[in-house]
């Protein structure tokens, strides 16, 4: 008896983590939503030894200027992406599937700037950017620059798995996944009227600004930019991120922003976290944000949520703004941001899923 105490005491301290998510893992029902929760709030003796973390993106996001119609909407397709992901992780399946099965979600969501809801270059067209990465083998695949992939996740896993390389873009990453029965859509299938009115928004302004007078055009961040991704810990205690971006409005054709630069963007290592990043991508690339955070987690011991918060601070100082999502092999999460707003969401102990928005 006094063994089985000691065993049991012994799991229960090893599971436990003051940064954990609070409530105990009880339920075998389907998830539920619910609209609020901080991921270290409690304590929890019975921790589930998987997680889940996903955004939409970063920005300028006011409650007052969201309707009730849209923030349901967003809500809504955060949830499908926590769905697609937890079913996976919860049937004992592994990260890398759960990353890119909840980002999938948010490419075929036109709400996101990922995918479907991709924005629109200075030339009209879609140019879309994705990466995702293995926290056990540092393997790692990236995609830039892609028009005709409906899901350029899924491309970016191929590349990683398929191609002996890390990045491929353009018409060569196109060819390679015409070749590995990857069907390729019409830029038409990306068009939304939504984000065809953000750019005319954004090239009326930019003439206007070069007149001598001319009508005043708010700009939202919404018009401009946005990104997705995703980071999960599994049973077997492997991470992995995953990330995908239609870039930024206007942008100039042939530009690459964070999302697929390992280690700006996205990052996954077993021994320290797994980070998928959004917002002002020039910044985030020049901060090495992704790997930034894994590095003060082990060079310098500091736990998730500092080392995540540090280098969000980084980025400040340069002049950028946006956030990130981070998981560790404890399960402690981090969902840092310096704008008003992030679109994200997690699964809490209970299996319950809990979105966010505002501040």
């Amino acid at each position: 008896m006094n063994l089985f105490r000691i065993r049991n005491c012994f799991f229960a301290t090893v599971l436990f983590s003051a940064g954990a998510l609070a409530a105990a893992q009880g339920q075998s029902g389907p998830a539920k939503a619910v609209s609020k929760g901080k991921p270290d709030d409690q304590p929890n003796m019975e921790i589930e030894k998987f997680g889940l973390v996903l955004h939409g993106g970063a920005g300028t996001i006011e409650r007052s200027k969201m309707t009730p119609e849209r923030e349901r909407d967003y809500r809504a397709g955060l949830e499908r992406a926590l769905m697609a992901g937890y079913e996976i992780l919860k049937r004992g399946g592994s990260s890398l599937d759960a990353t890119e099965a909840a980002v999938r979600v948010l490419e075929d969501d036109p709400h996101f700037n990922a995918g479907k809801g991709a924005v629109f270059t200075s030339a009209g067209t879609n140019e879309m950017d994705a990466a995702i990465m293995d926290g056990k083998t540092l393997a790692a695949g990236a995609v830039a620059s892609l028009k005709h992939i409906k899901n350029p996740i899924s491309l970016a896993r191929l590349v990683m798995e398929k191609s002996g390389h890390v990045m491929m873009d353009g018409d060569g990453a196109e060819t390679f996944a015409r070749e590995n029965g990857i069907e390729l859509v019409d830029q038409k299938y990306f068009y939304t009227q939504e984000r065809w009115e953000a750019l005319e928004k954004i090239k009326a302004a930019e003439k206007s600004r070069t007149g001598t007078a001319g009508k005043a055009f708010i700009i939202t961040d919404q018009d401009r930019h946005g990104t997705v991704g995703a980071v999960a810990l599994d049973r077997n205690g492997n991470l992995a991120a995953a990330t995908s971006t239609g870039g930024t409005t206007n942008k100039r054709p042939g530009r690459v922003g964070d999302s697929p630069v390992i280690g700006a963007g996205t990052y996954a290592n077993n021994s320290t976290c797994a980070v998928s990043a959004t917002g002002d991508g020039e910044y985030f690339i020049r901060a090495t944000v992704a790997h930034d955070v894994s590095a003060l987690m082990e060079y310098r011991g500091m736990s998730l949520k500092e080392a995540a918060q540090s280098v969000l601070d980084k980025v400040a100082k340069l002049g950028g703004t946006g956030g990130l999502i981070a998981i560790d092999r404890q399960r402690n999460m981090a969902l840092p941001f310096n704008t008003s707003g992030m679109y994200r969401g997690y699964v809490d102990l209970n299996g319950k899923f809990v979105v966010e928005i505002y501040k």
